[in-house]
């Protein structure tokens, strides 16, 4: 069961107003395309692993209790590690007091964070773990090509951070079904083809590796828009909710237009949507836990209310969540 996050995003708010002139962008032409007003650039030599330690820590702290009431795992869902090797979980445990408890990353972009909520409720229920702290945290500004607007008017930095325990059926914040699903015929679309081992292994000198995020961004849009929603139908059936029955959608934070289609199309009408969008940008795997750390902290939601989360990612990967928020509002 989900049972509180939290979230973090560093610095000052980068209005539209603020971008490059070389982009040729202004306030009206960013919100019209995406629905973004300002995002949230990290400063020089700050890290995912800082932005996942900062949204942990108004989390968790640096627990100093007994055993039983840490976490007794880490699982870290991100895009822009610290390093290649070794993973950035490990690091952020030891850097929270946890110890020597499992910590591992999760790759699976955007989708992370949904990926990441499946894993830890299946680590729950097999018995080997009582508490887990889940983080989705993403530095992009660290991989965006200065010169390409189409990303850097999108996407920001910022950090979510959720605890996952035990708990009995029809209790507050349980969580009762996912969907996952992905299709790597299509990797190409979201991709950062620098430094890894496709790129290390071919002849050449390293400078020749293209070290940017690319997104193919029209193309994206519909595989987006097509995937969440199919994957929120899906999911639906499984629970036995009609549409009308969510209380509250929060879909992937990453454009405000793919955020109204895929309302549009499930039937879920502007209200019951959770938008974090305009103030923070695209945050990849951290989009969905700083969206209910936001809306959670304004009082919005109530113990039990049927929420529903699904996000879509480079791989691509795409998957849904059902739950029931916890109680009392965190």
């Amino acid at each position: 069961m989900l049972t509180a996050v939290a979230g973090w995003v560093p610095g000052e708010p980068v209005r539209n107003e603020a971008l490059p002139a070389a982009w040729d962008v202004d306030d009206a032409w960013v919100r019209k395309r995406t629905g973004i007003g300002s995002r949230h650039r990290a400063g020089a030599g700050v890290s995912t692993g800082d932005l996942a330690y900062e949204a942990a820590r108004r989390l968790i702290g640096r627990p100093a209790g007994p055993l039983h009431e840490r976490p007794d795992a880490v699982v870290l869902a991100t895009a822009t590690p610290d390093h290649p090797c070794p993973a950035t979980a490990p690091a952020l445990a030891a850097r929270l007091g946890l110890g020597q408890v499992p910590a591992f990353d999760i790759g699976a972009v955007c989708s992370g964070f949904v990926y990441g909520l499946a894993v830890c409720h299946g680590l729950i229920v097999s018995g080997l773990y009582d508490r887990i702290l889940l983080v989705g945290a993403d530095v992009y500004s660290t991989l965006l090509d200065p010169m390409d607007r189409s990303t850097g008017v999108v996407f920001g930095d910022g950090a979510g951070a959720a605890l996952i325990g035990a708990g009995r059926p029809g209790d507050p914040g349980e969580l009762l079904a996912f969907d996952l699903g992905s299709d790597g015929t299509e990797h190409g679309l979201v991709a950062v083809d620098g430094g890894g081992a496709r790129a290390r292994s071919l002849p050449g000198p390293e400078g020749e590796w293209d070290p940017y995020f690319r997104m193919r961004g029209r193309t994206v849009y519909q595989h987006a828009v097509e995937r969440m929603t199919g994957s929120c139908r899906s999911l639906l059936r499984t629970v036995d909710w009609e549409a009308d029955e969510v209380d509250h959608f929060v879909p992937h934070q990453a454009n405000g237009r793919i955020l109204r289609s895929v309302a549009d199309r499930l039937g879920i009408d502007a209200a019951r949507c959770v938008v974090h969008l305009d103030r923070v940008g695209n945050t990849g795997a951290a989009s969905i836990p700083l969206a209910l750390a936001d809306a959670a902290a304004d009082k919005r939601f109530r113990a039990g209310d049927r929420m529903l989360l699904t996000a879509f990612g480079g791989g691509l990967t795409w998957g849904t969540a059902a739950l029931r928020w916890p109680g009392p509002a965190s």
